[in-house]
């Protein structure tokens, strides 16, 4: 038999496995400039297909439901639905002690969506089969024994491959799905809410391939939805059930959603306070127009897009400026880093999304320099060895690492075929974790984590930096709303830079910085928030406030 690295690296990682349920020590993959590797648990029971980061540092993740036995057991008299498969396909991650406890869930969330509520509770809608109308909830608590709590008939319709987001008053809007053209809230209003048609859907629905399910929606900053699909976005006021602004469709025509699945970020919002503020959407990778079809009915993979486009959707007369990425990509990842960067991470560069419709891996992150000049802003980072194919996952932690795990590109659990099924979970820590930056890094000592604050209010900050280092021109805060990461889209990400006044010495090494909160619910939704004091690139270890 011929050893491919696919299959060497399965190997290897078999051979590490260890205990789910204990602590497990980190193996460095690779450490040099351009970011670091870790290996934190090669076996987690699960393909992690969907993944939220909780204000209490645990991180929900799951899988399906409906292919078969995982490899993690449910405490003793916790079968699921079938008494033969008493196997979880959730975990909870508690990144402190790098261990997992198996959860409970019942119905099917194959392809679902979700957003984190005002106090923290992570809502999940939707999927395949008796799960397609569900909602599920996770509260995060400190408690051995939190687990899920399911609602068979929580929606109107049926939301498989569709969008959450959070709105301003705090409700979440879940936009389309496979057949759906339309919309609806959660929670629900009695005698009152109900699904509302969104013809744009019908419009960029493609009846062979679809190419419109996952939409890219970002909340706009004056409370309009920004919504990309297949290559064509509007601007919806959701309260009026208006398109307000039609943009121009993307350059090259190619579909950037699912199953042709780039990815896309809102760029971080700055300069909001006092004036009107600018809202820029990057999109980038995806497969050509019919690529889809060209790999699942000949075997024909076509090489994935390389391109990006950058839209100011606040613009008077908008339009698409496109820019050409290092690598081309297909199921690829954009995860806001607290520095303003974006990391593009995860995918291949042939072929699409689908059941073992992709190839060549992209092991190589990408980070992405939003303020350089055009031609100048992608900076390749260091190589996995881990193929992150089809429904892989990263969402950012709060010490600045982003998380990565999932890739099964099979209908069920697989660890022969091409891109076995993957279990493991890595960390990748960018440049700005690496030890000849610690000089660098703040540290926040005030407010504690876990504050609330208001809106349009002055904020101080106090944070430690290694005497002699600070440059006092060069400080900023930022605040990251935690996604929701599936398919490639982290749902609800959200950056904001806060301005305000200069830093100010209070002591040896000490310092403040007073800044101002977001002014609005349409700038910042209510809820939870890392914040990060950012010092010459550098962010330090983030803080938990809930924005209300």
């Amino acid at each position: 038999m011929k050893i491919t690295l696919p299959i060497l690296s399965f190997l290897l990682r078999q051979l590490l496995i260890l205990p789910v349920l204990l602590p497990c020590c980190r193996i460095i993959l690779t450490d040099a400039a351009g970011g670091k590797w870790d290996l934190l648990l090669p076996n987690i029971g699960i393909s992690a297909m969907h993944m939220q980061l909780l204000n209490n540092d645990k991180v929900v993740i799951f899988d399906r439901t409906d292919n078969g036995r995982s490899n993690i057991s449910l405490p003793k008299g916790k079968c699921g639905n079938d008494p033969n498969d008493c196997t979880a396909h959730s975990v909870e991650y508690d990144v402190a002690t790098n261990s997992v406890r198996p959860l409970r869930l019942l119905t099917d969330t194959w392809c679902s969506s979700g957003a984190v509520m005002l106090d923290g509770t992570l809502i999940q809608t939707g999927g395949f089969n008796h799960g397609d109308h569900a909602v599920r909830v996770y509260k995060p608590c400190r408690g051995y024994y939190c687990d899920w709590q399911e609602f068979k008939h929580g929606l109107t319709q049926r939301r498989w491959y569709a969008t959450n987001h959070i709105l301003p008053d705090g409700r979440q809007i879940i936009i389309g799905g496979r057949l759906q053209f339309n919309y609806e809230f959660y929670p629900k209003v009695p005698l009152v809410d109900k699904p509302y048609l969104l013809p744009f859907l019908a419009r960029t629905n493609d009846p062979k391939a679809e190419n419109n399910l996952y939409p890219f929606v970002f909340l706009n900053v004056d409370g309009n939805l920004f919504i990309f699909a297949n290559n064509q976005a509007i601007l919806f006021d959701y309260t009026k059930r208006k398109e307000v602004k039609t943009y121009p469709t993307m350059p090259g025509g190619d579909p950037r959603n699912y199953p042709s699945t780039g990815s896309a970020v809102l760029l971080p919002l700055k300069n909001f306070q006092g004036g009107a503020i600018g809202a820029e959407v990057l999109v980038c990778g995806g497969a050509p127009k019919g690529a889809y079809l060209s790999a699942k009915n000949n075997g024909n993979f076509v090489t994935a897009l390389s391109s990006c486009g950058r839209i100011q959707i606040t613009a008077f007369n908008p339009q698409w400026t496109m820019e050409t990425m290092p690598l081309a990509r297909v199921m690829g990842d954009m995860v806001l880093l607290p520095n303003g960067k974006v990391l593009f991470i995860n995918g291949a560069s042939v072929g699409t999304a689908g059941w073992d419709l992709g190839r060549n891996p992209v092991l190589s992150p990408v980070i992405y320099h939003p303020d350089k000049p055009s031609g100048s802003r992608f900076e390749v980072q260091k190589s996995s060895s881990t193929p992150r194919m089809y429904h892989s996952t990263a969402i950012l932690l709060r010490d600045g690492r982003v998380l990565v795990g999932g890739s099964n590109p099979h209908p069920k659990y697989n660890f022969i075929k091409i891109f076995p099924t993957d279990l493991s979970l890595e960390a990748f820590s960018p440049s700005y974790l690496d030890p000849t930056s610690a000089s660098l890094r703040p540290k926040i000592f005030s407010p504690a984590s876990q504050s609330i604050i208001g809106y349009g209010q002055q904020l101080t900050i106090k944070f430690t930096i290694p005497p002699g280092r600070l440059n006092k021109s060069s400080a900023m805060v930022t605040i990251v709303a935690p996604s929701f990461n599936t398919h490639s889209f982290s749902m609800n990400q959200r950056l904001l830079v806060l301005g305000g006044g200069k830093v100010v010495a209070i002591g040896l090494s000490k310092y403040k910085i007073q800044v101002v909160t977001p002014g609005s619910k349409n700038l910042a939704p209510p809820g939870y928030y890392l914040l990060f004091v950012v010092h010459q690139d550098v962010p330090s270890e983030g803080i938990w406030v809930q924005i209300k």
